[in-house]
């Protein structure tokens, strides 16, 4: 039988979105994929957004990704 072991990595990124956290999450989420591979888990760590005179102009998603290393 196979073994199902791996070993995985976890980077922190940050998305942003002038529309919604969901957005900025997403953003985060789909550029990653782009160049790492096998992506597992992704956990929301913190959210919080920019202001500048007095009104959000981008909200930012920071998130936890793990993925397997190859081997």
């Amino acid at each position: 039988m196979a073994s199902k072991e791996g070993v995985y990595r976890i980077t922190e990124i940050v998305g942003t979105s002038k529309t919604s956290w969901e957005d900025a999450t997403k953003n985060a989420i789909e550029t990653a994929s782009k160049t790492l591979r096998d992506l597992r888990v992704a956990e929301v760590t913190k959210l919080d957004c920019k202001v500048e005179r007095g009104k959000v102009v981008a909200y930012r998603s920071r998130v936890s990704l793990s993925f397997k290393y190859e081997g």
